[in-house]
């Protein structure tokens, strides 16, 4: 379950919004919720309608002069890339532009086996292919040995990058990078095909019509990859791009269109993000980034259409290998349920494949709501991907326990860490360490609406206008909103109990939501109940027909009391950890037995969500801490199971008696009550 946070915009910025911008409510109460105080700052982030001048950006010109030269001397230059799909698309926009103009280039993106960015052995390779320039594309910020090597070969560089500047820079001919500390472009936050883009402009004279036209498609598909902000230029960018897209002739896109479902579909940044990015990202994971690349260097699209099936084949591997890595991680859980206990999550397996284990500790952050550590052993070595949220800090947890790392790197929502030998143990007591000094109160994940929605505003009009807010992503993320004693008319199945259909009524306005993936027996509310929820809008159309279309995120009964939940969890795990809590909490933890057979007999045969049932229990004499111990109590003495997957509680079928008594945890809390 996550926590609710509810945004209250300022009801005077929402009407000069209004007034001042010409948007609905809806649309204003959501941009006074990201900060929007002014018309003045929705244009600037919103509604730019062009690139700022490529020559703007630090070393751009030397850069275009430094390839220019070489052009026309006729080097061999090699476009250095990264095999995710930032750096597969900024390759090919960069390639694709030299080979037409007339340029002795080749490309060189490393394997996921190589390592992130510059290599000697890869130096050594393109210096043997007889490149005398070398231009990085997604990476080099950091290549300073490499960068010496390169010179030391006789050859040159130059460097194009989007990510952070260290204590020094590298030796270039010139580095484009607008995180240098020296670099006042007036826009920060391009991806690395954003900038690839920008520097073909340059090599055209800093015009952007032929850039754009041949290469906006790449770059939005790449700026919606690799998740930067979607504010300012990269609107344009993107909204420039899925124009492109939506009306392409490129064979690989095209290809992968058909391949994803999307060949008659509106392109918007949900359908790049989930279904076009992924397939180009698993040629990295799981074949060859080169494979991703040839498919947008093609121009026949029968080929293109190989090359898409092979990307979508290696994107099932993808997903299996995810899915059987996530299968492990639950069946190691229901067995020890302590590995989630902890204040942060420390999973290791065998042979576990490293190219999905980042997006692995993603879903068992979203799933468990707590920072998750995952560590994979592979011949020998034990190498690992973390996610956070909040104000938990990867980067900080590392450092904390760099004494038992070989290396580390990231920043506060991830990183990546290689374990010293036989030091796992320790590592996950110093995450541990870390975690209680400097959180003594864990952040809880949060699902944050931006504005509540009044009966009135749930209108086709009012809706529609969100429009304008496309396209969204990072920093300009798709509006929550959150619907205050919404009445349950009826609840009706989809797709065979799938998902569910809720007839609500709100004020004297009725309407239908849809709760994906929960049956109706799943949902923690029922016909006649007066609920809340947080929802996402939209239209429907159907046969000429439009109605509002509401997605519901998360629903609960009114009145629930979510700081009351996650205080009583927070304590009941704490007392499972061995941490010393006030004396009265154990009495208020401790579960009669006729609280225990009440849980008990409250289980469905089909078995129920634990969070449901402790909500649909509704029983004032069982708070959330002696509910979890029942919970336990029942599980030690093999009563129940309880799914971490489906976090959901079920009888088993048992022959004999069992002594509610002995339960580990009950005798645990007993010593502790006097």
């Amino acid at each position: 379950m996550k926590k609710w946070t509810v945004g209250v915009p300022d009801k005077k910025t929402v009407s000069a919004l209004m007034l001042s911008c010409g948007v609905t409510s809806l649309a204003a109460s959501a941009l006074a919720a990201k900060g929007y105080s002014s018309p003045e700052s929705v244009v600037e982030s919103l509604n730019t309608d062009e690139l700022s001048d490529p020559f703007l950006i630090k070393d751009m010109q030397e850069a275009a002069d430094t390839i220019n030269s070489a052009i026309e001397n006729g080097e061999r230059i090699c476009i250095y890339g990264d095999y995710d799909c930032d750096g597969v698309m900024s390759t090919v926009i960069l390639y694709s532009y030299l080979a037409e103009a007339g340029a002795d280039v080749t490309y060189y993106i490393p394997e996921r086996s190589e390592g992130y960015g510059l290599n000697m052995k890869a130096v050594d390779k393109i210096s043997d292919d007889g490149a005398t320039l070398i231009v990085t594309v997604d990476n080099g910020i950091s290549a300073i040995p490499e960068a010496e090597y390169i010179y030391a070969m006789g050859m040159k560089l130059v460097i194009t990058d989007h990510h952070q500047q260290g204590e020094q820079l590298p030796k270039a001919e010139a580095i484009v990078d607008p995180h240098r500390h020296d670099c006042f472009s007036t826009f920060k936050n391009m991806c690395g095909a954003g900038l690839a883009l920008k520097l073909v402009a340059a090599l055209d004279g800093g015009d952007y019509t032929m850039a754009l036209e041949q290469f906006g498609d790449l770059a939005a598909i790449a700026t919606v990859a690799d998740i930067v902000s979607l504010t300012g230029e990269n609107r344009f960018l993107v909204s420039y791009g899925m124009e492109l897209i939506s009306n392409t002739d490129r064979p690989a896109l095209m290809a992968l269109k058909e391949v994803c479902g999307l060949a008659d579909k509106p392109v918007n940044t949900q359908s790049i993000g989930f279904g076009i990015a992924p397939r180009i990202n698993a040629a990295g994971r799981f074949g060859s980034p080169k494979t991703a690349a040839e498919l947008f260097l093609c121009e026949d699209y029968d080929e293109a259409m190989t090359a898409a099936r092979e990307l979508d084949k290696l994107n099932n591997m993808r997903k299996d290998a995810e899915n059987a890595i996530v299968s492990d991680i639950f069946a190691m859980i229901d067995e020890k349920p302590d590995l989630v206990r902890g204040r942060v999550i420390f999973l290791c397996g065998k042979d576990w494949h490293h190219g999905v284990i980042g997006i692995v500790a993603s879903r068992i952050v979203e799933h468990f709501g707590k920072p998750c550590f995952i560590a994979s052993e592979s011949e020998g070595e034990l190498r690992g991907s973390a996610r956070s949220f909040g104000e938990f800090s990867v980067f900080g947890a590392l450092t904390a326990c760099s004494e038992v790392l070989e290396k580390f790197g990231g920043h506060p929502a991830a990183g990546g860490f290689t374990i010293k030998s036989g030091m796992a143990d320790k590592f996950a007591e110093l995450l541990e360490k870390y975690a209680l000094e400097n959180h003594r109160t864990m952040p809880v994940s949060e699902l944050k609406a931006d504005a509540p929605l009044t009966p009135q505003e749930l209108n086709i009009q009012n809706i529609q206008g969100l429009d304008l807010l496309e396209p969204f992503g990072t920093d300009n993320e798709k509006p929550l909103y959150y619907i205050e004693n919404a009445q349950i008319l009826d609840i009706i199945p989809l797709s065979d109990g799938a998902h569910s259909k809720l007839r609500i009524k709100v004020g004297f306005t009725q309407a239908e939501a849809l709760v994906f993936r929960k049956s109706p027996e799943e949902l923690i509310v029922s016909k006649g109940d007066i609920c809340d929820m947080i929802v996402t809008l939209g239209v429907n159309e159907f046969r000429g027909n439009i109605s509002p279309n509401i997605i519901v995120s998360d629903i609960r009964p009114h009145g629930f009391e979510q700081s009351k939940y996650f205080a009583a969890l927070s304590a009941f795990e704490a007392f499972l950890r061995g941490e010393e809590l006030p004396k009265n909490y154990y009495s208020h933890m401790y579960p009669k037995r006729d609280d225990v057979v009440k849980i008990y007999k409250s289980i469905p045969d089909q078995g129920i969500c634990t969070d449901t049932l402790y909500i649909k229990l509704n029983d004032p004499n069982i708070n959330y801490c002696k509910f979890c111990a029942a919970a336990e109590a029942l599980r030690q003495l093999g009563l129940v199971t309880v799914s971490s997957a489906e976090s959901k509680i079920k009888r088993v079928k048992v022959t004999q008696k069992a002594d509610l008594d002995s339960a580990p945890v009950l005798v645990s809390l007993r010593s502790r009550l006097g």
